[in-house]
């Protein structure tokens, strides 16, 4: 369980016994390079990762409200995803 293992890295963490090996060979990455200023990437996975995600910076923009047409303001942050298709359908990235 996902929930579980956060838990034992934070008290691995909190009492100084995180190491290297507990954190290497991962699945998927995040990156946030909204907090450089940046709004959108294309990822990329490197191997044995099988996905990467990255945050843009989030955005103060105009928008349409549909039912009335009034334009307000809306924050907004882009999500960019890269995936190895041959582990996970590009169709259900979304």
């Amino acid at each position: 369980d996902i929930a579980e293992e956060l838990t034992r890295l934070r008290e691995l963490a909190q009492i100084g016994e995180l190491h290297e090996s507990a954190l290497s060979n991962p699945t998927f990455s995040l990156s946030n390079i909204g907090s450089i200023g940046g709004t959108v990437m294309s990822p990329v996975v490197l191997p044995p990762q099988v996905a990467i995600g990255a945050m843009g910076k989030i955005q103060r923009l105009p928008r349409f409200v549909a039912d009335t047409m009034e334009v307000r303001e809306a924050h907004l942050m882009s999500m960019s995803w890269g995936a190895d298709h041959r582990v996970i359908d590009g169709g259900t990235l979304g």
